[in-house]
């Protein structure tokens, strides 16, 4: 959902499920949300980083709910923290919610961007950073690599249009009628069939 608040229109949610999770597709448009919320896009962002962002811990005790109450009733993170009982909300300390802010509305983006080279993955590296250096499971780390070496000897890149699978039509169609004419000699002899019965 941090998409929305770094300014994307559109959010679409569990398009890449597997079809045995029956979830539907769900789709999310940020002005729609304003709307129906009343809320400028800064109480958006706001309200995401009260529910949990990846910049900063959220404020133990506030879930969805609560900090959507709150922002209604205050307006901004800071009308929030004035106003909110600290014995019962734990704030975290040095809490950074207004360098996320920052990163939500002015993201550093790197416009200078490298030629990209395709090559084989450094996988002594890639172990050492996620695994070692950042506590990733190493498991599947090696397996995502597996994937990338893969991937990398496929003649052609899959189409979006591979991920789904086809609508099967449960409709049939409509089949013409055939009508079939009765010789005349059957008709004939069924005529005459009808006739001798009602002799006495």
């Amino acid at each position: 959902m941090d998409s929305l608040t770094f300014g994307a229109t559109r959010f679409v949610r569990h398009l890449m499920d597997p079809s045995s999770r029956k979830i539907p597709v769900m789709e999310f448009e940020v002005a729609k949300i304003l709307e129906e919320l009343q809320f400028t896009m800064d109480q958006f962002i706001d309200l995401c980083i009260l529910c949990g962002c990846d910049y900063c811990d959220s404020i133990k005790g506030i879930g969805g709910l609560t900090a959507l109450k709150l922002i209604r009733q205050h307006g901004s993170i800071e009308g929030i923290l004035e106003n909110i009982n600290k014995d019962k909300y734990q704030i975290p300390e040095d809490w950074p919610y207004q360098e996320a802010r920052r990163m939500f509305k002015e993201p550093d983006v790197t416009l200078d961007i490298p030629e990209l080279k395709w090559t084989a993955p450094d996988e002594e590296g890639l172990v050492n950073f996620l695994v070692k250096e950042n506590g990733f499971n190493q498991d599947r780390v090696t397996k995502a690599i597996e994937k990338i070496k893969s991937a990398k000897n496929k003649s052609s890149q899959g189409r979006l249009e591979s991920f789904f699978k086809p609508t099967v039509s449960t409709s049939v169609p409509l089949k013409r009628k055939e009508t079939s004419e009765k010789p005349a000699s059957a008709a004939a002899s069924k005529k005459t069939k009808s006739t001798r019965g009602r002799k006495k």
